[in-house]
């Protein structure tokens, strides 16, 4: 019963008893007079009680409260939760004793910088978070930030952490690794020594997997499949994928000239089985179209990364390859209502050439082709060619402004994309985005960036140009209409230009295609007119050639002047610095515009530029590659460069 009940209560019965003491004691009042006193004693009886229980309710208050602000004060100070109280300047001014004992003396701490817990504290603080994660001594926080009291506290997360990483560490990742010249190599080997062969792949193979910790499987003469996890993953990561230098160095007998490559294409991320496997498989395209011996690696994100792809590809074209994709070709054109033909941004001879292949292969089959031709974006080493071509009406009224384009355009047109395979750098890119059937003819190593769904890809890093495929292509064509003269000593002109006059990237496919156009009348001396330079580019040329410095010891760059350059005079440059005794890679740096600067790579094949270049968002070859910067200085570019360089020397070793 509460103290207000009990009060009521009381009162009643006191009120009772005085009730009947006053009419004892007008009747009776030796009686009233007893029963008076017995009262009295009763109710200070009562009162004294009632003093006493609330004296001792006060104590067991003020008890309870001791109890409590002492538990208080212990789970404050000892509980296993940091806390750091900061001022303004963001310096430590207390710390629980939770914290404290991860600094060995209260000097360690007091009045210093937040930076000593970790060196982004104060930027996450600033930058309005609510929580972050540090590290104290191996033990790992969650920090929840407190700005209105100014206070951290930090929550034990290891365990958490722990977990997490083991979670993705045991991610399923998958892969598909492919033999790629096995057929090639193979073909000639009896059935003994290809069964040696083949148990000498793959016993390294299954060594490799079980050092790793996977599983792996052939599942074809050429093909096998691993299941793999992200740890294992990260470890093949940190290796460099070295498998791709084991498998090439293997040899069964003196009579194998040509090593067999590897490549190897990984789908990774929170994705099914399913997924992952067609990530797997895209991977390997893109490591198959960049030249093979190579690693690509694709997340659910779409990102890329690359291992290997440092040697020369060797040519594994067939001409069988060759007529299959020329047919197909032909059938696309001829269910085409019109082929529109588009080159990359600043044609050079090579896209110029190929262009003109493909537009003869489009009336070879009796259907309109359209050439995609911006004249305002004409660069000096097309000039002539492009002047000769308007000297024939008949030819030049197929050339088109990108506007043009779109106006002819219809749902039946076919798109051919030469001498790139990138849509940013198609000379109109909207275009793209329109058509139903693309496609894309291409001698540069397929890029991360590529033209969505293209009906027919036609790519193989292993040629000398453009120019050489498209004439092959021309050569198996059922029916072929003759090529003027102005073709062939385009597409010949195309191929010498990328060759270097036949110096560099030349395979005896290469000679059979110059010898097929000069066959059909391409003119070697109309060539050498459209390679004349004038008077002013050779003074610029050798301009940036003075400017020329050793980075290392084979290694020239270039960083020209703050003049504008021409992209064909930059590149020429590069192929210069080649021609100096112990150059084996060179870089030219210059400006293209107010807002842009190209970087041009050449190497002989023992650095791989192309490498060095997808670094800077650039791409190309092996021996030939290039990439703009927009919105940098030349000195800024410059360190970019040599920073990329240096990180991929230290690579090789």
């Amino acid at each position: 019963m509460n103290k207000t009940i009990r009060s009521k209560y009381v009162y009643y019965i006191y009120a009772l008893f005085a009730v009947a003491i006053i009419v004892l004691i007008v009747e009776r009042w030796y009686i009233g007079s007893i029963f008076l006193i017995a009262f009295l004693i009763l109710y200070v009886y009562d009162v004294n009680e009632e003093k006493k229980i609330r004296k001792r309710r006060v104590q067991d208050i003020l008890q309870l409260s001791l109890k409590v602000e002492k538990a208080g004060k212990d789970v404050f100070l000892h509980m296993p939760v940091g806390v750091i109280l900061y001022n303004d300047a963001y310096e430590i001014e207390w710390v629980n004793p939770y914290v404290r004992r991860f600094f060995s003396e209260e000097e360690a701490w007091r009045n210093r910088s937040l930076a000593i817990i970790a060196d982004d504290l104060i930027d996450v603080i600033e930058s309005n978070k609510t929580e972050t994660f540090v590290s104290l001594e191996h033990v790992q926080f969650k920090v929840l930030i407190n700005r209105d009291i100014q206070a951290l506290f930090l929550f034990d997360h290891t365990e958490t952490a722990q977990l997490e990483q083991k979670y993705n560490e045991e991610k399923l990742v998958l892969a598909t690794v492919y033999l790629d010249n096995y057929e090639e190599i193979s073909r000639n080997m009896d059935d003994h020594l290809k069964s040696s062969y083949n148990s000498l792949i793959t016993s390294t193979l299954n060594k490799w997997a079980d050092d790793y910790q996977f599983y792996i499987k052939r599942t074809s003469q050429d093909r096998f499949f691993a299941v793999l996890t992200e740890k294992s993953l990260a470890a093949l990561e940190n290796s460099k994928f070295e498998i791709l230098d084991e498998i090439r160095k293997l040899r069964i007998d003196k009579t194998q000239r040509n090593p067999i490559t590897l490549s190897i294409g990984v789908g990774t991320g929170n994705l099914p089985p399913t997924e992952l496997a067609r990530l797997a498989e895209s991977a390997l395209d893109l490591a198959l179209g960049r030249g093979g011996d190579q690693v690509a690696i694709r997340s659910e994100t779409g990102k890329v990364r690359f291992y290997g792809g440092e040697t020369n590809p060797m040519e594994k074209r067939t001409r069988v390859r060759a007529r299959v994709i020329s047919h197909a070709l032909a059938d696309l054109v001829r269910e085409s209502d019109n082929v529109i033909i588009m080159g990359h941004k600043r044609p050079d001879m090579d896209s110029l050439g190929a262009a003109l292949g493909v537009f003869n292969i489009a009336r070879s089959n009796e259907v309109e082709g359209y050439i995609v031709f911006d004249d305002d974006d004409v660069t000096t080493g097309v000039a002539k060619v492009i002047e000769k071509i308007k000297e024939e009406e008949e030819l030049w009224k197929y050339f088109i402004r990108p506007e043009e384009a779109d106006a002819i355009y219809s749902s039946r047109s076919l798109i051919v994309v030469v001498d790139t395979n990138r849509p940013s750098l198609v000379v109109h890119e909207p275009l793209l985005y329109r058509a139903q059937q693309i496609v894309v003819i291409d001698h540069h190593r397929r890029a991360e960036e590529f033209i969505d769904n293209p009906t027919l890809v036609y790519i193989e890093p292993y040629a000398s140009s453009t120019s050489e495929l498209v004439t092959e292509l021309i050569e198996y064509q059922p029916k072929k209409k003759k090529l003027s003269t102005i073709e062939a000593t385009a597409l010949l002109a195309g191929i010498i230009v990328d060759t270097k006059s036949f110096n560099l990237r030349t395979g005896s496919r290469t000679f059979d295609a110059a010898s097929y156009l000069r066959m059909k009348g391409a003119d070697s001396v109309l060539i050498q007119h459209f390679l004349k330079e004038d008077f002013e580019t050779v003074i610029r040329r050798n301009r940036l050639l003075e400017r020329a410095e050793m980075f290392t010891d084979d290694i020239a760059i270039v960083k020209a002047d703050e003049d504008f350059y021409d992209q064909v005079i930059i590149a020429q440059t590069a192929d210069k610095l080649l021609m100096i005794d112990r150059v084996k890679a060179s870089f030219v740096v210059a400006r293209l515009n107010e807002n842009t600067i190209a970087i041009s790579a050449r190497s002989l094949g023992d650095i791989n530029v192309q490498l060095i270049m997808e670094q800077l968002e650039g791409g190309g070859h092996l021996t030939n590659a290039a990439t703009q910067l927009y919105d940098v200085t030349l000195d800024e570019a410059m360190e970019m460069l040599k920073e990329k360089i240096t990180l991929y020397l230290e690579e090789r070793k």
